[in-house]
This record gives C-alpha cells, sequence and structure tokens, in this order.
C-alpha cells in the first residue's frame, strides 16, 4: 500500500498543577482552549474539540501520523505554559500536572465525547476533577494507584 491512512481518534484530558484554579477566568481559558487547539493543529494533530474547566483540559482530537502521542503531549504542555505566563502577569506559577489521561475514542462516539467536552462548567457543579477522571479510569479499563494518581 503506497499511503498510511489513520482515523484515530483520542480524548485527553490533563490538569493544572495540584488542580489550582489557574483558568477561573473565562476569557482567559477560552483563550487557552483555542491555543491548544492551533498548537495541535500544528503539530499535525487535528482538534475537533478542546475545552474545560478552571483546573483542568479536555481535548478530543485526531492522532497525526508523525508525532508520537509523549512528544504531542509534551508540546501542548510547555507552549501553552510558556503562552499563558506571557498572556497574563499574575500567572507566573502556572503550571500542567505531568502526568495525563488518554482514551481512545470510536468514530460512532465523537459527537457524544464533543457534547461532554462542551458541558464541562455544568458537569462539574456536581462533580470534582478528581471523581471525573477516577471515573474515565473505570470506564476504560485502567487500573491505578491512588498515591500515584494526583500532583
Amino acid at each position: 500500500m503506497p499511503q498510511s491512512l489513520t482515523a484515530v481518534y483520542l480524548h485527553l484530558v490533563f490538569s493544572t498543577k495540584n488542580r489550582v484554579a489557574y483558568l477561573r477566568d473565562t476569557q482567559l481559558r477560552e483563550e487557552m482552549h483555542a491555543y491548544l487547539g492551533g498548537v495541535s493543529n500544528n503539530l499535525g494533530v487535528p482538534a475537533l474539540l478542546i475545552g474545560g474547566t478552571d483546573d483542568h483540559v479536555h481535548a478530543l482530537c485526531r492522532l497525526g501520523r508523525s508525532i508520537t502521542l509523549a512528544d504531542w503531549v509534551k508540546e501542548l504542555k510547555r507552549a501553552s505554559s510558556l503562552w499563558i505566563k506571557k498572556r497574563a502577569s499574575d500567572q507566573h506559577d502556572f503550571a500542567w500536572q505531568s502526568g495525563y489521561g488518554m482514551f481512545s475514542v470510536s468514530a460512532s462516539n465523537i459527537e457524544a465525547v464533543k457534547t461532554y467536552i462542551a458541558d464541562q462548567v455544568v458537569h462539574h457543579r456536581k462533580q470534582t476533577f478528581q471523581e471525573e477522571f477516577r471515573l474515565l479510569l473505570k470506564k476504560h479499563g485502567i487500573t491505578w494507584d491512588e498515591r500515584y494518581l494526583w500532583e
């Protein structure tokens, strides 16, 4: 086969370090999501939707063929950390947690995941990020050690 064709969709979730509410300001949060989308697109990983709340991000993306998952996430975090520190003078302590969660998404489930991401602010009126993340891990059959889950 002379071409490499892929359709791998991913739901990426990561938090600010210690879940500090750095993204409390709605405008800053929306700009961060847009910035992350641009970085992801530039890395060859098209962003379908990026959203979240004041302390974490959800990204639904289509995996590109030329970058590893680890390098993609590393660059998203690196570039956005630099961006927010330049964008907002009160964010000099901003940091992302070192880890992340990544989950496969079937093509038939893309719209449901988009809705889930779009409804994050409402969703988190009833559930903490930690509760949500544990449920995602459980749903996807991932075992974890609570001692190493949070930073």
